[in-house]
Parts: structure tokens; sequence; C-alpha cells
């Protein structure tokens, strides 16, 4: 099975990415760098990670046996909405700053160019977004887990606006 870019892309023209000011036609855009790919061997993967002030959480993916990894550019400004994977989503701040929060805690969490941080997926509900006014943010993502046919991105609600707004 083969997730083409369009279907990648297919989220980003909800048209719920906002704030960008330097290039409101495409505020971000997805490049899809590998196609879906499946591991031969049976394949399982435990990861645990820690947020600073948060538990340690364990996340385990019974079949981590799909994995695709995607470019993303944020324009200055832009904000990826509320969202989730079905899986565990590995990212690497390749360019620019990347702000990360979490809907349960509403924190911003900045990783500059050359961290990474890993996503939960399973339905943790977050967002992210480009801080600058000047600047692109390049990140690259490999879902972990990806089902067949299924979407690497699942748009839904954040929490309550007025205790916890997007940029």
């Amino acid at each position: 099975m083969r997730i083409s870019p369009i279907a990648v892309a297919a989220v980003l023209a909800a048209g719920a990415l906002t704030h960008s000011p330097a290039n409101a036609q495409n505020p971000i855009s997805v490049e899809l760098l590998t196609p879906l790919a499946e591991f031969t061997d049976d394949v399982s993967i435990q990861i645990r990670n820690k947020f600073l002030g948060r538990e340690t959480d364990a996340l385990n993916v019974r079949d981590g046996s799909n994995i695709a990894t995607v470019r993303v550019t944020f324009q200055p400004g832009a904000v990826f909405p509320w969202h989730t994977h079905p899986g565990p989503v590995l990212i690497t701040v390749a360019e620019g700053d990347f702000v990360y929060a979490l809907a349960d805690d509403c924190i911003d969490r900045w990783y500059p160019a050359g961290t990474a941080v890993i996503d939960a997926g399973f339905g943790n509900v977050h967002m992210a977004y480009n801080p600058s006014v000047s600047d692109e943010t390049v990140v690259y993502a490999t879902f972990l887990g990806v089902p067949d046919g299924g979407p690497l991105t699942i748009l839904t609600e954040g929490p309550d606006p007025a205790v916890c707004p997007l940029p």
C-alpha cells in the first residue's frame, strides 16, 4: 500500500491552517519522502518519553510494521492545528524553531534546529507552529505504525480556546 503526496497533503487542504503572513497560499507544505514501507519482520516498538515536568510515557506499538517519512515546511507564523496520529512520530527539526504543545497542558515546548521530539500518537492531541515572523521551519517526521490505508494525521478538536488558544 502506498500513501500518495496528495493523500498526505489532504489534511492540509482542509483549510484549518492559519496565521501565515509570509505565504498565505501555502502556509505549510508536506513532501512525502518515502512511500509507506513495511518491515518484513514482526516488529513491535517500545518508546519511553518524558517531557519536562511530566511523568514518563511508555509507548507500546504492537504493530510498528508500516512507516513513512515526510518533510514539513512551515512558513513564518504557520500553525498546524490540533491533531493526532495513529502511532508515534519521530520529529527532527532541521531548520528554524518548532513549537509543540499538548492539549492536556497547553505548554509551548520550543525545539530549535538540531533537536528532536517524539509525538506519542494514539490520540495524543497536540498542535505545532513556527513562531518566527521571518524564517521557515523545516521538520522531518517519521510516522511509525501507520495503518494500511489510514491517514498520517487526524485533525481533531483541541481544548477550550479560551483556556488554550492557538497562537
